[in-house]
């Protein structure tokens, strides 16, 4: 069996953490593969390097002296090095990026020395090999990475021993550093178990899973044991962010399961990503609702106008203002003769009037209305569909705990169902939902 582990920035934040990270290594010899993030903070109080890196470019920028925030990255590393005894020449590795921030250096290439220097630690401390990932990790000029050529880098430098590879980063062609997204560790993982054919990607956080709402409004809400890459994908885009987006692709396309775990404990099974948890739930089926999950702060544009729906180029031309102002829409529920446009409050904080004006002369509607301080609430689960009413039970919920809900629409694969109400209602909303579709069929 061949298993990827990518460990997160709190799982490497301290000498501490290093330990958890070599007993999971050693307690099974499938791991060959680790990816490692930056350092993370230790504490509330603390900065993660990443964050720190970025401050140091800014103040190389505006050519304000970075040595008080680098000093904090030498004193966090120094630190690791001393309590495991390692042996990495620290001195040099920070005199080279001190001379590359001297000579005026890219963004990419600094930020990207967090994941550089914790994975050569990590790799030192684990006795695997260090493989920079700008040696393996290959960008194509349009910002793709190309799998084939990965693929055959991480080969060649693959031997006997496991290997550790910098997450977050890789390089162009031309050997030029080019970083991902924040939380792009996730996608360097989740590339690498791709290339490798893994049998399983781990990707090593703080906490043990996902879990079926946010802690901070259900207390020790349950956790979730399956779910697929769909419901994944719902939530994820409402809000419920572990993994970062993009690295679910590349397991995707081979049915690669990711396994959520917790670096703090070990023990705890997590959160399987599956492709089709079928097999899985015959055995032991599943909630009715997967995870509940959303976000605040909506506005809801409304246009009525008398036989709409038999104007042709109607809808068009609504969607046509919203885009000439480059604003993304999250939904547009519908009636015969009322049209509603949904997006988020802060992308047309500066233009929602103009829009306004832009519609009512180009529709000439019978009225139109704005509403904000709406919040979207998600209700996914794949075992919606094989119960009759869910929608209907859902209302009654809601109208049993006085909550006024503003607009309703489910997927046509009855996978998810959005629910929107005022700001003011949210948590209530998601506590009353849990209570009675999660609570109640657990029997508490």
């Amino acid at each position: 069996m061949i298993k990827v582990a990518k460990f997160g920035g709190s799982s490497v934040a301290n000498a501490c953490q290093f330990r958890k990270v070599r007993q999971i290594i050693e307690s099974d010899p499938d791991r060959e593969f680790v990816i490692s993030s930056a350092c993370g903070k230790e504490s509330n109080e603390d900065h993660k390097v990443t964050d720190l890196l970025y401050l140091c470019e800014a103040h190389v920028r505006y050519g304000v002296s970075y040595e008080p925030i680098f000093g904090q990255i030498v004193d966090k590393y120094s630190r690791i090095k001393e309590d495991l005894g390692l042996k990495i020449d620290l001195d040099h590795e920070f005199e080279m990026i001190r001379k590359v921030m001297k000579k005026g250096m890219s963004t990419d290439y600094l930020v990207s020395r967090g994941e550089y220097l914790t994975s050569k630690c990590l790799a030192e401390y684990l006795g695997y090999d260090f493989v920079d990932a700008a040696d393996v990790i290959c960008f194509r000029y349009d910002g793709e990475i190309d799998m084939e050529k990965t693929r055959l880098r991480i080969e060649e430098r693959k031997k006997d021993n496991g290997i550790v590879i910098p997450g977050f980063y890789g390089a162009l062609p031309n050997g030029v550093i080019r970083v991902m997204s924040r939380g792009g560790s996730d996608i360097t993982g989740s590339v690498v178990a791709n290339v490798v054919n893994a049998d399983v990607y781990e990707n090593w956080t703080d906490v043990s899973g996902f879990f079926v709402t946010d802690p901070r409004i259900v207390n020790n809400p349950v956790r979730i044991n399956r779910i697929n890459y769909s419901e994944l994908r719902e939530m994820s885009y409402m809000g419920a962010n572990v993994l970062h987006d993009d690295a679910v692709f590349p397991v995707k396309s081979k049915n690669i399961p990711i396994n959520i775990r917790n670096t703090n404990e070990p023990d705890n099974p997590g959160t399987m990503i599956m492709n089709d948890c079928r097999e899985q739930d015959q055995i032991e089926p599943p909630h009715t609702i997967t995870g509940i999950t959303g976000r605040k702060d909506f506005t809801i544009i409304t246009v009525i106008k008398s036989h709409a729906s038999a104007e042709v180029g109607f809808l068009r031309k609504i969607l046509q203002a919203f885009e000439d102002y480059h604003i993304s829409i999250e939904s547009v529920p519908a009636t015969v003769d009322t049209f509603s446009v949904i997006v988020s409050s802060e992308s047309v904080s500066s233009c929602l009037y103009d829009i306004v004006g832009r519609l009512r002369e180009n529709l000439r509607p019978d009225d139109l209305r704005i509403e904000d301080h709406v919040a979207l609430i998600a209700v996914v689960g794949r075992a919606m569909k094989e119960k009759p009413g869910m929608s209907g039970k859902l209302l009654s919920e809601f109208g049993n705990n006085q909550i006024n809900i503003k607009i309703i629409n489910q997927s046509s694969d009855e996978l998810s169902i959005v629910v929107g109400v005022m700001n003011r209602d949210f948590e209530k909303a998601i506590r009353c939902i849990y209570d009675k579709f999660i609570t109640e069929e657990n029997g508490q």
